[in-house]
């Protein structure tokens, strides 16, 4: 079995709140309490303003892994990666990237803004530890690839926010590295360089170098990563697959009722078609609810929205009127959904809520699940189309007469249909 190229083994990390000048006030008590015997908080306690930003957090890496780090802003991602770097050094725990590190944590980290983009190849190069006919060799991928051109000659601290990162980028994954950590920095650069950043941590997750990526680009965390962690204030809070951990993450952040005093509830959820799916099927489940007098006809509990746990996106949402459903009557009710997933393979969250259709705006968020659904075997996309097609293939003849038709003898019609389980 291979050895993790990345280990990251109980870690904790805190800091400090507040300004960093008034650290002599903090420093004098504890000189007093120094000299009158008093015990000094240990590195393991929270001193004054001090937090945890890392909370007992674990993660292994091995070649031709891909780790994808997501969540909140705040959760503790960039913590992680800085930690990982040695920009930071845990608290508690322990840390180790075995090789030589390729990092883009930051737009232009360690570029020296004086000199060229030229020199800062060479520059970056030496600090992880390659001769400069190495670096030499590989100059001209870097800047193609790049596409910075003429402006290498150029002092970087002229360039933009986007030349940078592409520059950066492009050292840090060219240089021969045994491990590629990257930060959500690959945001900044255009659609076009976003697929070709992508397409290389890709290539080079494949070849046998351990990745860790953070980005709130779901869909690229779940087509790129093998693996993913869902942080929440510093904590793992799922692991598992890109989907699996997408699903916690867009479940976590419709956790809660939006009006607490609104007169309808949704109470449950119950899917009665047997799990997975597979693309083109028809799933069906029940809510149920409770309606509070004077509820009036403006509230809509038939919400009905599907989400996409690859990238987060909804992929389809209707509410109950758009089907003639009304409110129910003061009182319990249950409502029977039907759909047909004519959607790609993956995860899907189904969400429930009740809607003021007055003011067009969810009120309550009700329960969720998650479905999983099977590939497609006949198609790849993101739905499901249920494609007919049709070949008219004409042999080649020395007779040309027509029938009474008009209709080409010579000519062979077929058609080929796709046909579907769960096609209406």
């Amino acid at each position: 079995m291979a050895e993790p190229g990345i280990v990251f083994d109980r870690v904790w990390k805190k800091f400090r709140r507040g300004e960093v000048h008034d650290s002599l006030r903090d420093l004098i008590p504890a000189m007093a309490r120094r000299m009158l015997g008093r015990a000094v908080p240990s590195a393991d306690t929270l001193g004054r303003r001090e937090f945890w930003a890392l909370t007992d957090v674990s993660f292994e890496v091995k070649p031709g892994e891909a780790l994808g780090i997501i969540g909140a802003n705040g959760a503790g991602k960039s913590t992680v990666l800085k930690t990982l770097n040695g920009i930071l050094r845990p608290t508690r725990g322990y840390c180790e990237l075995r090789g030589r590190p390729g990092s883009l944590i930051e737009i232009s980290a360690g570029f020296h803004h004086d000199l060229s983009g030229r020199q800062n190849v060479f520059l970056q190069g030496a600090i992880m530890g390659m001769k400069s006919r190495d670096i030499a060799r590989k100059f001209d991928q870097i800047v193609e690839f790049s596409g910075i051109g003429d402006a290498i000659d150029t002092p970087v601290k002229r360039y933009s926010s986007g030349m940078n990162a592409r520059l950066g980028f492009a050292i840090a994954a060219h240089l021969d590295p045994d491990v590629l950590i990257i930060d959500e920095v690959l945001a900044v650069g255009d659609l076009s360089f976003q697929d070709r950043a992508f397409g290389r941590i890709k290539e080079l997750a494949t070849s046998g170098i351990p990745v860790v990526l953070v980005s709130h680009q779901l869909e690229r965390v779940s087509t790129l990563c093998t693996q993913a962690l869902l942080l929440e204030k510093g904590r793992v809070a799922h692991r598992g697959t890109p989907e699996e951990c997408i699903a916690a993450y867009v479940s976590s952040t419709r956790q809660g009722e939006v009006d607490e005093d609104a007169p309808v509830r949704i109470t449950d959820l119950q899917v009665s078609t047997p799990l997975p799916l597979r693309s083109g099927e028809r799933l069906r489940y029940r809510i149920r609810g409770v309606v509070s007098e004077g509820a009036g006809e403006r509230y809509d509990p038939f919400l009905v929205r599907v989400r996409s746990a690859r990238s987060g996106k909804v992929v389809f949402s209707t509410l109950g009127q758009n089907c003639g459903l009304t409110c129910p009557p003061p009182g319990e009710f249950e409502a029977d959904v039907e759909l047909q997933f004519n959607v790609g393979g993956g995860i899907y969250t189904i969400e429930t809520g009740v809607n003021d259709t007055a003011r067009k705006k969810d009120l309550v968020r009700g329960p969720f699940t998650h479905i999983q659904v099977a590939s497609g075997t006949t198609f790849t996309g993101v739905v499901q189309m249920n494609p007919a097609m049709r070949v008219v293939q004409h042999h080649a003849t020395s007779d040309t007469s027509a029938t009474d038709d008009g209709a080409d003898p010579a000519a062979h019609v077929y058609e080929a249909k796709v046909r579907h389980a769960g096609r209406a």
